[in-house]
């Protein structure tokens, strides 16, 4: 499943991020919990280079909580400093601005050293399309200023805002990279909502999440969807959406099961919390 979206004004938003760069601070990166590494564009490894980075695991409430410890202590020891939020409740994002004045404490100091006493921190903060990122924002800010909604491309302009405390946040539009070169990374990207539906081949991605879910949270889907996992299967992902399918009665003219149908309310139920608090990748691969 040969996942690629890359709209023309990524291009141009990249761009513009290159340029703020060296307006501010330091980089905050909002990543979903549920595929820390996945959800992070690599693309921002070059654009920050040299910055002080913030990792923010955002939607902890989706994700298992000793997942997101693991890939907390992950990110940390590559020097990135880390906040675990649930933009929705709110829960976490108070520690948004201690975790910036002690990332950049060296650079305070200096600036109180010279005189500057009060002088505002700029960060910069990015993110994949559909991580939170406007959520998490207006959380900081106690207000509705960054448009936000559950869907990818929201976002298509940069916005600065003042945060109590004295930090500046730049917001800018999620973007992806030009080209997926693993699979995997597409197929995780699209089945927490990274990437617009519309591009999307519902029933096969469907099939490949099940199959997914059939290691990582096997109890879940047996439970949720009456499905039996067998050792053994060719096409399990496509089989399990037929048992699941099946149990549901969704049925088509013929008695064929309506694997589609059964799809996207796999993947509604996945993206809104409804199988529990799944992590779908762990710190293990990539070490």
């Amino acid at each position: 499943m040969n996942i690629q979206w890359y709209p023309g004004h990524m291009t141009k938003t990249r761009r513009q991020m290159a340029d703020y760069i060296k307006q501010v601070d330091a980089v905050g990166e909002v990543v979903d919990a549920r595929i820390p590494q996945v959800s992070r564009n690599p693309d921002i490894d070059d654009i920050a280079a040299g910055k002080p980075r913030l990792v923010i695991l955002n939607r902890i409430d989706l994700a298992d909580a000793a997942s997101t410890r693991a890939w907390a202590a992950y990110f940390r020891a590559q020097g990135m400093a880390v906040i675990e939020t649930d933009s929705r409740s709110g829960t976490g994002t108070q520690a948004f601005a201690g975790a910036v004045r002690t990332l950049l404490a060296d650079r305070i100091a200096q600036w109180n050293e010279k005189g500057q006493i009060g002088r505002a921190v700029r960060v910069m903060v990015v993110g994949i399309p559909n991580v939170g990122k406007s959520t998490f924002i207006n959380r900081i800010l106690g207000r509705k200023s960054a448009k936000a909604a559950d869907k990818p491309g929201v976002t298509r302009g940069s916005q600065w805002f003042r945060v109590a405390g004295g930090i500046d946040l730049l917001d800018t539009p999620g973007i992806l990279w030009p080209r997926f070169d693993d699979e995997r990374v597409g197929l995780l990207l699209a089945a927490t909502g990274a990437i617009r539906d519309d591009i999307l081949d519902v029933e096969t991605l469907g099939c490949k999440l099940m199959e997914i879910l059939s290691v990582r949270a096997p109890e879940t889907i047996v439970s949720r969807y009456g499905v039996a996992i067998p050792e053994v299967c060719d096409f399990l992902g496509y089989e399990l959406l037929r048992q699941a399918g099946r149990k549901r009665g969704f049925l088509l003219r013929g008695g064929e099961i309506d694997t589609e149908r059964m799809a996207r309310i796999l993947l509604d139920e996945f993206r809104g919390g409804v199988l529990g608090r799944i992590t779908l990748e762990t710190p293990e691969e990539y070490q």
